[in-house]
């Protein structure tokens, strides 16, 4: 290893590999330190009842968003099969006199 380009392209991969593990490392026992200080803590029954109530809300104005679109639907195709069905208009001739 007598050229210097290979040793600071060796030097500069093994630290950054050394700076990304101890990146990994850093984070993960953030992590874990996380994870154990909200394991302490309870939720209040008053919020867990309130974050249910929430859940049934939403859950019932998503049944209500697809019954409103399954009609949208259901309309759209009832007009598109009544266009079908009517005879075209057929273009009527314009008086000579009549303005454009």
């Amino acid at each position: 290893m007598d050229d210097p380009a290979k040793v600071m392209v060796a030097v500069a991969f093994f630290g950054s590999v050394a700076y990304s593990v101890s990146a990994i490392a850093r984070a993960t026992v953030a992590h874990k330190r996380e994870e154990r200080r909200l394991e302490g803590e309870s939720v209040p029954p008053l919020t867990e009842a309130r974050l249910a109530r929430i859940e049934q809300a939403v859950d019932a104005i998503a049944l209500e968003v697809e019954r409103i679109s399954e009609g949208q639907r259901f309309t759209t195709k009832l007009l598109s099969e009544h266009n079908q069905m009517l005879p075209k208009a057929t273009a009527r001739q314009l008086a000579a006199n009549t303005p454009t």
